[in-house]
Parts: structure tokens; C-alpha cells; sequence
């Protein structure tokens, strides 16, 4: 009955698929457009460089901090409003962004950004359940918008290096503007399916919002200082607390913001786990590489955007690839081999120095690197929304968005600060900075590849083979 309902309201899928294919480009490669134009900000703003990061990290915190609370909103008053609303947020903080004028307002219009998308990106996925009906058609979508989170990292650096360039840096907001709007008036195709009655909870939105912020807020100063910055250590511990004292009152809640037995499923907590772990390797890789292209290879800031092509391949390829072996391999397997694939490319990538070749070392690992990512993220989501309760898909959406975040944050602070332990420790013997640069990377690359490893024998050990998984798909949030 369910399904004959959502085809009928969905009519064409065109539309539908482009408008969640988009929304998730756009939340996604916000990560990185902002990246490219920070230098030529700093020098028209004149921003300090202690709040130059904050350009970035704005919004990874918010987007970060809030997106569990985006998932449960989503849940209880409507995934479909809830996304519109988010769109809403992103688009006004992006033309807020493109008219700043001061490094208060630009830092703010980041967070405003990231408000947005922690409330649009874990309804999107929950929408792809309720707005497409048949398993083919689900599949396509889930492969976009997989795709859409490893491709939207690539597209930001080129697209922030033309923007910057041909326009100025004001562009690299100003493009969110329109495509956000289209996106807008699209949505209203999407399927909205039914909202849950029931209260957020305001104690456990304040205790779970809080820790995260906390903890996001903690990984974003370890990358910038170090792990020995008190300030992060003490945020670190705050962070702990609230989440602790968060977890305790979900147990006796009536109306929890968590519900704890999404975490009791080994399934779908090693699932989460496995894409925390999995997000550190690429995404922390992406950085260390982007910075040895610019530092060490001295490329600009577009030949480096075009230098990841072979990335958005693998991207491609393996979000396409996942649905049909899916079909016949459990997400198991699937999410195992894929990390298995991404740690041997970094691996590759560590023994990188001053003369390494683009086409005959890079652009191979980059492409495999990207392949596996690809297939671990959509065998990692299969498994993480199968056999969930309608009223709480949003939330489970929303906790694998977090784990993605928080691993790319976490990759971040890990990698760069091997990366600058390693560079200094070899530059007292370096006659020239290159060699040092190398030598930290490499050392970061190859640590990446060990918590790739630790990610493959995370899933291989927590996540179940049961073929119902597989034949399941992703019908598991129809009821939303």
C-alpha cells in the first residue's frame, strides 16, 4: 500500500534523484570551495591568522555538532520540511558569506551554513526510502548520493580555484545561492512521507547538541595545536562528560533524542564505528596529499583541483559498482574489501618523496584509494538503515552522517599533526624544507593506512552477513 502511495505522489524520478544528488554535493563541498580562496580572504579581509581556520571550521562544528539533532527534528516534525528548512539556512548563510564584510560576519555565515546542513543531510538519505519505491530505482539514488560525498570534496577544489580566479573569493558563496534555490523548488517532488508525534526532548537535545559541539570542537583545536593543547584536552573531557550523562538520560526518556537501541544492533553499531574509521583514512589522506601537491610538487591551486580527477573517478566507479555487488555480496564483505582497498592505496601513497610521479604513483592510488571508499560507504549505509523503525530512521540516517563527520574531522587533526611532529623532527637534518615536507607526509599517509586496516577488521568482525541485509536494500525506511 506504502509503495503504491509513494509512486504515485513521486510520478517521475528525474527530479527527485537530481535534487538529492545536489543537496548532498553542495553540503559537501563546502568542506573544501572555502579552502582554495582562505588565502586570498585573509589578505581582502586582513583576518588574523589565529581566526583564518575558523573560515573552515565553523562549519564543520556546526555541521558536525548539530547533525543528530537535524536527524531527530527530521523524524518528529517532518523530514521533508526539515530538509526544505535546511536548505533554507544553507542558501541565506551562503549569501551572507558572499557579502561579508568583516571576519565576525563571515565566521558566522559559516556556522549559519552548517545549521543548514546538519538539518538538510540526514533527511535527504531518509527521503531516498520514502520517495522512491522500487529497489532499482532506491539503489541509483543511494549510489548518487555516495557518490556525491567522496565527488563534492573534488569539485570544491576546482570549483574554488576557477571561482577565485575568474571572480573573486565572493563566489565561492555567492554559487550556493542559485543552485541552493533550484534545489529548493525541487524538494517539493520529494515524497514527505508521515511525521511522528512526540516531543524533542529539550534536556537531551541540550546534553547531546553540547557534547558534540564539544567534542567536534575539541578534534578542530588537536589538528590546529596539537594533542597536548590544554584547551582541547579539557573540551575533550567536557565532551565526555556531557555524552555520558546524555547517554543515562536516554535510557529513561519517553521521548529520546537517541533511541539507545539503534547501538544495541552489533549490526548497525559496527556499522557506525566502521565508517568513523573509514572516513579518517581518505578524507585525512585528501588533506596531507592536497597540501604535498601545493608544498612539496608546487602545483597551483587549480592543477591541484584538476589533480584529483582520477579521485572523483574511483568515486564514481565504486558508488556504481556497490548496488549490484550488493546485490549478490553482503555489506559485510563488501564495506571489509572496499577498506581493505583504500589502506593498501594509502599505503602506496606513504612511500611518496620530492620526485614522485603523478601518472605513475598518484593518479593509480588515488583512483583505487577512491574506489574503496566508495564501495565501504555504501555497503556501510545499507547496513546501518536495514531492519530500522520508521520513526527513527532520521536519527539513524543522522548518526551515520556523524560518524562520517566526525571521522573527517578526526582524520584532519590526526594526520596534519603527524604530519607537522614528523616535518619538524627532519628538518634540523634537511638542507631544504621539500625533503622534510615529504618525510611528513609520508609518515601521515602510512598511519592513515593503519586505521584503514583497523576499519577492515572492524567490519569484518561486528557487521553481519545475514543475505537479508542484501535483499533488503535500502527499503528499510519506507515507513518515514
Amino acid at each position: 500500500m506504502l509503495e503504491e502511495t509513494t509512486r504515485g505522489k513521486a510520478g517521475s524520478t528525474v527530479v527527485p534523484l537530481l535534487v538529492i544528488a545536489t543537496a548532498q554535493l553542495i553540503l559537501v563541498l563546502d568542506d573544501s570551495i572555502v579552502n582554495i580562496a582562505l588565502p586570498t580572504i585573509q589578505r581582502a579581509l586582513r583576518v588574523g591568522a589565529v581566526h583564518l581556520p575558523w573560515i573552515v571550521n565553523a562549519y564543520i562544528l556546526a555541521f558536525g555538532a548539530l547533525l543528530l539533532l537535524g536527524g531527530r527534528i527530521g523524524d518528529l516534525w517532518g523530514r521533508k520540511r526539515t530538509l526544505q528548512a535546511g536548505l533554507g539556512l544553507f542558501v541565506l548563510g551562503s549569501l551572507a558569506g558572499g557579502l561579508g564584510h568583516s571576519t565576525g560576519m563571515l565566521i558566522a555565515a559559516r556556522a549559519v551554513q552548517g545549521v543548514g546542513a546538519a538539518l538538510t543531510a540526514p533527511n535527504a538519505l531518509a527521503l531516498i526510502a520514502t520517495t522512491f519505491a522500487e529497489r532499482k530505482t532506491r539503489d541509483t539514488a543511494l549510489a548518487l548520493y555516495g557518490a556525491m560525498s567522496g565527488l563534492g570534496i573534488v569539485v570544491g577544489l576546482l570549483l574554488g580555484g576557477v571561482l577565485t580566479d575568474a571572480l573573486g573569493w565572493r563566489w565561492v558563496f555567492f554559487i550556493n545561492v542559485p543552485i541552493g534555490v533550484l534545489v529548493l523548488l525541487g524538494s517539493r517532488t520529494l515524497v514527505a512521507g508521515n511525521s511522528h508525534r512526540g516531543q524533542l526532548g529539550a534536556l537531551g537535545a541540550a546534553l547531546g547538541t553540547g557534547g558534540m559541539v564539544a567534542l567536534v570542537y575539541a578534534v578542530t583545536r588537536f589538528g590546529e595545536d596539537g594533542f597536548t593543547d590544554p584547551v582541547a584536552l579539557a573540551l575533550l573531557a567536557v565532551a565526555m562528560l556531557l555524552l555520558t550523562v546524555f547517554v543515562r538520560t536516554q535510557r529513561s526518556s519517553r521521548t529520546p533524542l537517541l533511541p539507545l537501541s539503534l547501538l544495541r544492533d552489533r549490526n548497525r553499531a559496527g556499522a557506525y564505528l566502521t565508517m568513523l574509521l573509514l572516513a579518517i583514512g581518505p578524507m585525512g589522506t585528501f588533506y596531507v596529499l592536497t597540501l604535498y601537491l601545493q608544498q612539496v610538487q608546487q602545483f597551483s591551486s587549480l592543477r591541484t583541483g584538476v589533480a584529483w580527477l582520477p579521485f572523483a573517478v574511483g568515486i564514481v566507479l565504486g558508488a556504481g559498482l556497490a548496488p549490484r555487488v550488493l546485490l549478490k555480496v553482503s555489506p559485510r564483505y563488501v564495506a571489509t574489501v572496499g577498506a581493505l582497498l583504500s589502506a593498501g592505496a594509502t599505503l602506496s601513497l606513504s612511500t611518496i618523496s620530492v620526485g614522485t610521479g603523478y601518472w605513475t604513483h598518484l593518479a593509480p592510488a588515488m583512483l583505487v584509494l577512491a574506489l574503496g571508499f566508495g564501495l565501504g560507504v555504501m555497503a556501510l549505509t545499507q547496513a546501518a538503515v536495514y531492519n530500522v523503525d520508521p520513526n527513527e530512521a532520521g536519527v539513524a540516517s543522522a548518526l551515520l552522517n556523524s560518524a562520517q563527520q566526525i571521522g573527517v574531522a578526526l582524520g584532519l587533526a590526526v594526520l596534519a599533526g603527524v604530519a607537522a611532529t614528523v616535518t619538524a623532527a627532519h628538518r634540523s637534518t634537511q638542507a631544504t624544507a621539500a625533503p622534510a615536507l615529504a618525510a611528513g607526509y609520508g609518515t601521515a599517509l602510512a598511519v592513515a593506512s593503519a586505521l584503514l586496516l583497523l576499519a577492515a577488521a572492524v567490519g569484518v568482525t561486528t557487521l553481519s552477513s545475514d543475505r537479508r541485509i542484501r535483499e533488503a536494500g535500502v527499503t528499510v525506511a519506507v515507513g518515514g
